[in-house]
């Protein structure tokens, strides 16, 4: 990205944080977990709060997707009490449409000196028919160094990269599954070393754990559901990229396990059934 681009993304970035404050205004009851405080006199816990920004693979479902789940729902249980998990996930963004619709913003508007952002894209920035959402590796790399590493720090509180979480996706000859989106794992990995930024490899992680459970297997972990199976899903569903609850508490599980070798504050808050 060019340096006139960069310049933008951070005019943009200022925009959108003071125009998110009607987002946060009207949502403020999302923003701020519970057992977290407010934008405003807000006390943190010991660890901080763990800000999650991503897509549908990490968001939040109601109970009306059952089972449907993404990692992110599923991670407070790896941490100790002293960590609130606040889960901005939402299905359908980009690193970049993350930014453009105020969703970053909102999260800057309300994080303090001793959170945490972790943050993970790849799935919809590689979605090259899809004006909106797509982002070349090389802009998706530079969104994650100025708005999400960069600004993030400066506002005190720690950005933690997280690679993207592996698809279904093998190869049929040899049943190990493939690297989804490498070069947005690549980009990942690169800007986190350039900035010294922790890393979270779950593409690695989820593609270890997915070689270790087998082809078949595997769909117990991705939302493969039979017809009649699930209210939520009458007709049944074949999805390799989306979570059942199961494969949502393994990928959390791997998350947290990788927190715990990364020799952040944080790290001492996972708890010991994460580290098997």
């Amino acid at each position: 990205m060019s340096r006139s681009a960069v310049n933008s993304t951070t005019t943009r970035r200022r925009f959108l944080l003071g125009a998110a404050g009607a987002l946060t205004a009207g949502v403020a009851g999302t923003l701020c977990a519970p057992g977290s405080a407010s934008a405003t006199g807000r006390t943190p816990t010991a660890a901080g709060t763990l800000y999650i920004a991503s897509d549908s693979t990490a968001q939040t479902y109601s109970s009306g997707y059952y089972p449907q789940a993404g990692w992110g729902q599923k991670l407070s249980p790896y941490f100790t009490s002293a960590v609130t998990v606040a889960n901005r996930a939402i299905g359908g963004r980009s690193s970049r449409s993350f930014i453009e619709q105020g969703r970053l913003a909102a999260i800057h508007a309300v994080i303090r000196p001793g959170d945490y952002l972790f943050v993970q894209f790849g799935h919809n920035d590689a979605t090259v028919g899809n004006a909106e959402r797509y982002t070349p590796p090389a802009d998706y790399k530079e969104y994650l160094r100025n708005d999400y590493i960069r600004a993030t720090r400066a506002l005190g509180a720690t950005p933690v990269v997280v690679t993207p979480v592996s698809r279904r996706s093998y190869d049929a000859s040899t049943g190990k599954f493939n690297v989804s989106f490498p070069a947005y794992v690549d980009a990942a990995k690169a800007v986190a070393r350039e900035e010294n930024a922790p890393l979270v490899d779950l593409s690695a992680a989820s593609r270890s754990y997915l070689d270790r459970t087998g082809v078949e297997a595997s769909k117990g972990i991705f939302l493969w559901l039979d017809a009649g199976q699930y209210p939520s899903f009458p007709g049944g569903v074949q999805d390799n990229t989306h979570f059942q609850e199961r494969g949502a508490a393994e990928m959390a599980r791997l998350v947290s396990r990788s927190v715990a070798g990364l020799g952040l504050p944080l790290s001492g808050e996972v708890v010991p059934t994460a580290a098997r």
